[in-house]
């Protein structure tokens, strides 16, 4: 099963050239890859490498693995991208798109060529949202620090960060264009999985507009809150509604506030443990 080629992958073989034979952007076999002695991550959340794994069958690696050669044998060392590596095999994969570089490459100077390529108009939404994950994860990067140095907003930023975090269905038509990134953002606040994958299955069949989209997903949202008859729930104050979205930018994160004359609830959702753990980093630095 081979992987897709990105373009991210590709535009980081024009970023950072190749003086020496045998490096820049290629396909490797997943057996060839060993990890790094050096990684101080050991433990990896299952569910969010099988979640990974899923989106990885659907739509391909979207941010090639970085490595460096390790020896004779033919056999590379991981030195960024791990949780990709792990789920590509999981994914069942043979090949995965990596770079190779030079043992002496900084860190640094990677980043740097991440940072152009993601700059790039001609990248799809999730390969944008890739290239920020890997910055985030493989370079230790905030969202406020990678919002600075590719120009633009924070809300930019997590607001496509957030495109990883649909279905794998969802995914699939989002990188083959019979969806939107503003239909799969709609549909972002959709709780039920398979809601939501009827719904963009729905709207690539019948060309459905991003306000239909909202539309089918406002009612669903209406008819499940309310269990009975009842009288209409008063309108939520506008100043909720904008700390939520701000709470949600902040946090990269959906946020819903409760509130009533004794207190409320402040629910953040998270998609697996290593997202709670981004989420615990952010709030306690």
């Amino acid at each position: 099963m081979a992987a897709r080629k990105s373009g991210l992958g590709r535009g980081l073989d024009a970023l950072i050239p190749v003086d020496r034979p045998g490096e820049g952007f290629t396909f490797l076999p997943v057996d060839q890859v060993v990890p790094n002695p050096q990684q101080p991550r050991q433990r990896f959340d299952e569910e969010a490498l099988d979640s990974l794994a899923a989106s990885i069958r659907e739509v391909g690696v979207l941010q090639p693995i970085v490595v460096r050669p390790a020896g004779p044998d033919g056999s590379y060392v991981l030195v960024a991208g791990e949780r990709r590596c792990r789920a590509a095999r999981r994914a069942g994969l043979d090949d995965i798109p990596a770079m190779i570089r030079p043992a002496e490459d900084a860190p640094t100077t990677l980043a740097e060529a991440l940072i152009e390529n993601v700059q790039r108009e001609d990248l799809s939404p999730l390969e944008e949202a890739a290239g920020y994950r890997a910055l985030l994860e493989d370079f230790g990067m905030t969202h406020e620090i990678v919002a600075a140095r590719v120009g633009k907003s924070r809300s930019a930023v997590s607001n496509t960060l957030r495109l990883l975090q649909l279905p794998a269905a969802i995914q699939g038509m989002l990188e083959r264009g019979e969806l939107s990134a503003g239909h799969a953002r709609a549909l972002l606040t959709v709780d039920d999985d398979a809601y939501a994958a009827h719904v963009a299955e729905k709207a690539a069949a019948e060309g459905w507009s991003v306000r239909q989209v909202e539309d089918a997903v406002r009612a669903r949202v209406e008819s499940g809150a309310a269990p009975r008859a009842a009288a209409a729930p008063p309108m939520r104050p506008a100043a909720i509604i904008e700390l939520e979205q701000r709470l949600a930018d902040e946090l990269g994160s959906k946020v819903k506030i409760t509130y009533g004359k004794r207190g409320g609830k402040l629910m953040v959702n998270y998609g697996s443990l290593d997202d709670l753990e981004r989420i615990y980093r952010r709030i306690f630095g």
